[in-house]
C-alpha cells in the first residue's frame, strides 16, 4: 500500500480582497466621500465591506447569499447604496485608471468588449405601438 499524501496547495490569494497598496488609496477617498458621523452607533469598519461588495461584483451572487465571513449583507449593500450614491466607485476607479496610466499598465489603443446577442428564449413581442401625439406651437 502507497503512502497518502495530503499535500496542499498554497492558498491563492482571492480576488476579492483589497490590497494594502490599494488601500491607501480607498481609504483617504472615502474619508472624504463618507466620512463617519461623530454621534451614534459606530459604522462597520469600511474595509470588509469593500471586500465583500468586490466579492458581490466579481461573482454576481444575490446580496443576500454574501457569505457570512465577508459580513452582514444588509449592511453590505447599504454601504453600497450610500458609496454609489457618493460617488465613491467613480472616485476609486479614476484613482486605478491615474495609476495604471503612470505604470504604463493600460493599452488604450486596443480594446475589447464581450457580448452576446441572439434571440429572445420565446421570440419577443411584435412591436407595440408607438403612441403619437401632435406638437402644437405657440
Amino acid at each position: 500500500m502507497g503512502k497518502t499524501h495530503n499535500w496542499k496547495p498554497d492558498a491563492m490569494p482571492t480576488i476579492w480582497r483589497v490590497p494594502d497598496e490599494l488601500w491607501a488609496f480607498v481609504a483617504p477617498i472615502l474619508d472624504e466621500l463618507d466620512p463617519p458621523k461623530a454621534t451614534g452607533h459606530p459604522r462597520s469598519d469600511p474595509r470588509p465591506i469593500l471586500d465583500a461588495i468586490i466579492f458581490r461584483m466579481r461573482t454576481g451572487c444575490q446580496w443576500n447569499h454574501l457569505p457570512r465571513e465577508l459580513g452582514d449583507d444588509s449592511t453590505v449593500h447599504r454601504f453600497f447604496q450610500r458609496w454609489v450614491k457618493a460617488g465613491v466607485f467613480a472616485r476609486i476607479w479614476a484613482v486605478v485608471q491615474n495609476g495604471c496610466d503612470e505604470l504604463g499598465g493600460v493599452d488604450w489603443e486596443w480594446q475589447a468588449a464581450d457580448g452576446m446577442l441572439r434571440k429572445s428564449r420565446s421570440g419577443g413581442t411584435k412591436l407595440a405601438p408607438i403612441p403619437r401625439t401632435e406638437l402644437r406651437m405657440g
